[in-house]
């Protein structure tokens, strides 16, 4: 299959989280969905998952109406269940028991047998002082960038 050009990504997760370990999950989506993604009309910048019941499930995941469709139209911030197995979803499960840790996804892309993945990561939020940390570490580098090229 052609490699699709599906960009999908939440900016501020990096900013916002501490990430600790990543995974790779599939999405149960209708129809309309998966089309909807394919034209990248989608947004996970507000979603967040959660642990429940032996599953993991994305929550306030924005997805677009597909504009071709007939009558049957899908929920735009429907729960949606992640695909993960049994030792990731057990990962997942311990560390949703700490106080303060949270799953935040990171990307969604469409793999090369043409399902919809997404990238999720254990996180933790930073405190204001890290964020400061970051942005001068940032600007810092640009301005090296700068000095370099000049």
């Amino acid at each position: 299959m052609e490699k699709s050009k599906v960009n999908i990504k939440n900016k501020r997760a990096r900013f916002e989280y501490h990430l600790e370990e990543t995974f790779t999950a599939g999405m149960v989506l209708s129809g309309t969905e998966i089309k909807s993604i394919r034209n990248n009309k989608a947004s996970i910048l507000e979603a967040y998952c959660i642990y429940d019941k032996g599953e993991v499930w994305i929550r306030n995941m924005f997805i677009n109406d597909y504009e071709n469709s007939s009558f049957y139209h899908h929920k735009p911030r429907g729960d949606r269940k992640l695909l993960l197995n049994k030792k990731e979803i057990g990962k997942i499960e311990k560390w949703m028991k700490d106080k303060g840790n949270t799953i935040v996804p990171l990307k969604i892309f469409i793999s090369e047998k043409g399902w919809a993945k997404i990238d999720i990561a254990c996180a933790k939020g930073k405190k204001l002082h890290d964020k400061r940390e970051d942005l001068k570490a940032k600007d810092d580098k640009r301005d090296m960038d700068r000095a370099l090229k000049s």
